[in-house]
């Protein structure tokens, strides 16, 4: 997460539109992006999602229907939504959340050629149970 520099575009505006699962977030440079929440969790920063390095990002499947059911300010320069998942550890900095609107074409076209490439789902209702952990991670 890139830190704030006089470069990086200040909200001038969030609001949380519940019933169309949107968040509408207006920039200090006059952009204006409208992001779904289930765009919005599907790439949280948080290291849950995106792993600790390149290739360990975990696939997000089953989140159509997800809420964010609160947004909490950290700090000037950031926001951390409380998914109705539970979800809860990405910290969304101003920077970030620009950059997941310039890009929201591009990012969820990617993400739904990855998911059915990966015979994924959006559907929360078909998403298999995760595979029990085998004892101490030894594969013994």
């Amino acid at each position: 997460m890139a830190g704030l520099d006089d470069k990086t575009p200040i909200p001038t505006g969030l609001t949380l539109h519940r019933k169309s699962r949107v968040l509408s977030i207006d920039f200090d440079d006059q952009s204006h992006f409208s992001l779904p929440f289930e765009y919005l969790r599907v790439y949280s920063p948080s290291a849950e999602v995106r792993g600790h390095g390149p290739g360990q990002e975990v696939l997000q499947q089953g989140k159509r229907d997800v809420d964010i059911v609160e947004l909490q300010p950290v700090g000037n320069y950031a926001v951390r939504p409380v998914f109705s998942d539970g979800h809860d550890s990405g910290l969304y900095s101003w920077d970030y959340l620009h950059m997941l609107g310039m890009r929201h074409d591009e990012l969820w076209t990617r993400y739904l050629d990855e998911l059915n490439q990966a015979g994924g789902t959006r559907d929360p209702s078909k998403v298999p149970p995760p595979a029990p952990k085998s004892g101490c991670g030894h594969g013994h």
